[in-house]
């Protein structure tokens, strides 16, 4: 089995979870949603959560395909300079990366579009 995601990072996003961060990660975009829109489920959903990381994890291990784009790396890179496009660089996508720069992650539209896909994404570049 590849190893695509890290429980650990799992784990810190959780503490975020209310947001649906720890969802989006795994590749649970519309779950993320929900608990983004009610803050996990009016906490209920996001402390079930802490006891459902490691499932989440193998199954974003069984879903997603390893290869030379790394999926922590690149989720960090989106978490923290993601509206610089330094994610999209990083995958290869370096026209679109440099237009994230210069129009803040295309008005934060572009940021939030790839909050849910990065997973497919990333995918999508390890199997080419």
């Amino acid at each position: 089995m590849q190893d695509t995601h890290s429980k650990t990072i799992g784990y810190i996003l959780w503490v975020f979870g209310f947001f649906g961060a720890h969802r989006f990660y795994y590749g649970k975009r519309l779950t993320g949603t929900l608990w983004f829109c009610t803050l996990g489920l009016f906490f209920i959903g996001w402390i079930i959560d802490l006891f459902l990381i490691p499932g989440m994890d193998k199954e974003a291990d069984n879903r997603f395909t390893a290869g030379k784009i790394d999926y922590n790396l690149t989720w960090i890179l989106l978490g923290f300079l993601g509206v610089f496009g330094v994610h999209r660089i990083y995958m290869g996508k370096v026209f679109t990366g440099i237009l994230y720069f210069f129009t803040a992650g295309l008005f934060g539209f572009g940021w939030l579009y790839d909050l849910w896909t990065l997973n497919q994404q990333i995918d999508e570049v390890n199997r080419s």
